[in-house]
């Protein structure tokens, strides 16, 4: 995000685009307005009011329902048995953030009928966190153990909280161990569908790259290796070894909104990187389908609509699944690609945040699809794709 926002906008994702990591860290700079006020800012936002579209047909979008007795959150990932979920929600008990900066939350347990729910941080601020797949554990970023740094602005690239370190803890939040110890920014985690690896991004001198470990914080890797471009937002596909993640370039950040994003798969261990997007949009917040071929992201379509798509890593016009005057972000996919979790305004521009569930089990996306190998994919004939790593 940027801190040039104007100041309501401002105050609203500082109060609810709550906490990090995956989430508000990989939230792009901008709006509308804030190009408009701004002539050094190129715009890329599509039509706004009298060009907007008329209101969305309520059977638009698959069903769609929001947890219950779940506070206001951004993102949120679902558990291998597909009903527990994993999110950070505003907590008092966490160290409140600093006046127009986003943070103050903690690392909580739901199960998507709201009926069960249990914290697993206790302070500092936490960001992204993730199950693994045995059930018995999970891992979370938190800021627990250095309050003392400043506490930095989860939401933007220039002032990422360097204090934050990776955890795992069990299930029901005891038995917490620290798995880095440094004064970087680690955060947007998650781990293979196998257990054995823990995929994360670590910010260097405002450098921002994917790295890996073992499931037990030993054999530490780093992964990209990019100047311009910031990774972020890595998640495994069904292979074990190829991850999907998004990129900004530094050099455009701030200076064009919203910030173009692309998406990419690259391997583990560094071996391969392709480039799966060709556009300037904003293609955010990408997540795997179990099938190995699809996944969700967002764009901006008219009148500033953050909107969910389904995408397809063989390329292609992407499928909009999301059909609603509000902001929808933060999407993530059931292991059994039935369900999709997403965060849903209920007021203005990113305010009043909830997750809601949508069924998409008619997509047919689970993990039965999965073909054994990740699809290939060919850039448009008017461009010449390059590897991430050469840019």
């Amino acid at each position: 995000m940027s801190r040039l926002l104007a100041a309501p906008q401002l105050f609203v994702l500082a109060l609810f685009l709550l906490l990090a990591g995956c989430g508000p860290a990989d939230e792009p700079a901008g709006t509308p307005d804030e190009a408009a006020a701004d002539p050094d800012v190129v715009s890329q936002a599509g039509p706004s009011g009298d060009e907007a579209a008329e209101a969305y047909p309520v059977d638009a979008e698959l069903p769609v329902r929001q947890i219950p007795n779940m506070p206001e959150s951004a993102e949120a990932y679902y558990a291998p048995d597909n009903y527990h979920l994993i999110a950070q929600t505003q907590d008092p008990d966490a160290t409140p953030p600093e006046e127009r900066e986003a943070g103050g939350a903690l690392t909580w347990i739901f199960t998507d009928d709201g009926e069960k729910k249990w914290r697993i941080g206790t302070r500092g601020q936490d960001a992204c966190s993730y199950f693994f797949p045995d059930m018995k554990r999970v891992v979370f970023t938190s800021t627990r153990d250095n309050m003392d740094m400043p506490i930095g602005n989860w939401s933007d690239e220039r002032e990422y909280p360097q204090g934050s370190e990776l955890y795992i803890a069990d299930l029901d939040g005891s038995n917490i161990q620290r798995l880095t110890d440094n004064e970087w920014y680690e955060a947007e985690v998650s781990i293979s569908p196998n257990g054995e690896w823990i995929v994360f991004g670590r910010q260097i001198d405002g450098k921002m790259d994917l790295w890996r470990m073992r499931s037990d914080g030993t054999d530490e890797e780093q992964i990209t290796f990019t100047d311009d471009w910031q990774e972020g937002a890595p998640f495994y596909l069904p292979d074990n070894e190829t991850i999907l993640t998004r990129a900004w370039r530094r050099s455009q950040y701030g200076q064009v909104r919203p910030t173009p994003m692309t998406v990419f798969t690259v391997k583990h261990d560094g071996s391969e990187t392709i480039q799966r997007t060709f556009d300037e949009d904003m293609n955010w917040a990408p997540y795997p389908a179990p099938d190995g071929r699809h996944y969700v992201f967002v764009r901006i379509v008219e009148d500033n609509n953050w909107e969910i798509f389904l995408g397809d890593l063989a390329g292609g016009e992407p499928k909009r699944l999301t059909y609603n005057k509000t902001f929808d972000g933060f999407p993530s996919l059931s292991p059994d690609g039935t369900k999709m979790l997403f965060t849903r305004s209920k007021g203005g521009f990113m305010s009043n945040l909830y997750t809601n569930v949508m069924d998409v089990s008619s997509l047919n996306i689970g993990p039965d699809q999965w073909q054994g190998k990740v699809p290939e994919i060919s850039p448009p004939a008017e461009l010449e794709a390059e590897p991430v790593a050469a840019r």
